[in-house]
């Protein structure tokens, strides 16, 4: 009965437009209140001790770093180097989105930061250039899930912290997969170019051209860097290297370029307490939620259920994958990762799954939601950015799910490659 009433409240306080912090929070209150009145004083208890995590530090470090350097414009920079770089082949605009994507990955860790950025300037440039604007707002959307796969990844720090996986492992984890789904990407740009007629660009650039771009972006190339560099080689926590982050961007954009005002610095920090906040709230309400499923071995029953379907544990993967896959079409993926790795991450130990493999095919199949509707947030940011319509972009974007969807089966599958550089790194 308790079961029932939690998810009646869940489901329909969503259904009412409550933001899922609240909602997430106010269906563990529920949940609790219906063990006995006794157990609300594990309510604050239960937020804090879900917060009380150091790794959590670098979340806003990263976020700050990020927003720094996208408001001193230095991340453009990138952008020319990407065209410099494939902006010559049919399709050339298509091709530089995806190669700045894999660049701007590196900074900011962030799928939506990803579409607003270039949604303000990538997509409006495209169409300039002769693209159809839910085409341009659907390639931007595929490259932005390759921001939270490659590091620093916000995902990957909550997962790290909160299942106790190395977040080095998980960082080291990622860069393959966001490099295959750049890949990937710029195959179906590629193989669709002639049919739909997208524009060649003027002929390859000359070295000059190249290393003209190469010098305006190598401040900007430089920091994701310097960033996995210190981490995986073991210089730096992700939380030290975070804060190291905030510092370079602030020199860079400030002292370098000299394009921060004081005005940009509070609009930057405002901006990262709004996006911090929002996460460490949902963070915290799941901690409530979490606390309840777990009091009522409710992550025992999902396991027991997925194993009495079959013990095989390809079939296992497949069930994880598709559930993870279909909660994300109307769940915030946050708050997706936070309930349900406790349930599913047990799960995989007992499948023989190493914690980081688990670790980086559960991120990646959430990162995948963030462009499939109905509420997929990067089609919402492209959206209110663009002014295209939702539908129109989705529409365009089919080709592209399928293919990452490919690229998360090659992840989920394969586990040697999944974890050839953690290994190599001896992580």
């Amino acid at each position: 009965m308790g079961a029932l009433m939690v998810a009646v409240a869940f489901f329909g306080l969503l259904a009412f437009g409550l933001p899922v912090g609240f909602a997430i929070g106010v269906a563990g209150v529920v949940g609790i209140i219906d063990m006995g009145p006794r157990f609300m004083q594990m309510v604050p208890d239960r937020m804090f001790a879900g917060l009380d995590l150091f790794p959590f530090l670098a979340m806003p470090f990263f976020i700050l770093a990020g927003e720094i350097m996208n408001r001193s414009g230095i991340t453009m920079g990138l952008v020319r180097l990407a065209d410099a770089l494939v902006g010559w082949m049919r399709g050339g605009m298509a091709h530089s989105n995806m190669v700045a994507s894999v660049m701007f990955a590196g900074l900011t860790g962030s799928a939506t930061a990803d579409s607003a950025a270039f949604g303000n300037t990538l997509v409006p440039a495209m169409v300039k250039g002769g693209y159809a604007r839910p085409y341009a707002c659907a390639v931007t959307a595929a490259g932005s899930i390759i921001g939270p796969t490659i590091p620093p990844s916000t995902l990957a720090i909550i997962y790290g912290s909160i299942m106790g996986v190395s977040i080095a492992g998980l960082f080291a984890a990622g860069i393959l997969p966001g490099l295959l789904i750049c890949a990937i990407c710029m195959t179906v740009i590629a193989l669709t170019a002639r049919r739909k007629g997208l524009p060649k660009g003027a002929g390859r650039p000359s070295l000059r051209l190249v290393g003209a771009a190469l010098k305006e972006g190598f401040l900007a190339a430089l920091l994701p860097v310097f960033i996995l560099g210190a981490i995986l080689g073991g210089f730096a926590t992700p939380t030290e290297a975070a804060a190291i982050a905030v510092a370079y961007a602030l020199v860079v954009g400030g002292l370098v370029y000299r394009a921060l005002s004081w005005r940009d610095l509070y609009e930057v920090a405002v901006r990262t307490t709004r996006i911090t906040g929002v996460i460490f709230l949902i963070i915290a309400s799941a901690s409530i939620l979490g606390w309840w499923m777990t009091f009522n071995r409710i992550p025992q029953a999902i396991a027991e259920g997925m194993l009495s379907i079959s013990d095989n544990p390809m079939v296992i993967i497949g069930l994880i994958l598709l559930l993870l896959l279909v909660i994300g079409l109307v769940m915030d993926i946050n708050a997706t990762l936070i309930i349900l790795a406790p349930v599913l991450a047990p799960l995989t130990v007992q499948i023989g799954m190493e914690p980081v493999h688990a670790g980086i095919m559960i991120i990646l199949a959430l990162n995948i939601s963030l462009m499939t509707p109905p509420v997929g947030a990067c089609l919402f940011v492209l959206a209110s950015v663009t002014g295209e319509k939702v539908e129109a972009i989705t529409r365009e974007l089919w080709p592209f799910i399928l293919a990452e969807v490919t690229i998360l089966l090659v992840v989920a599958y394969w586990s040697d490659l999944t974890l050839f550089i953690p290994r190599l790194l001896g992580l």
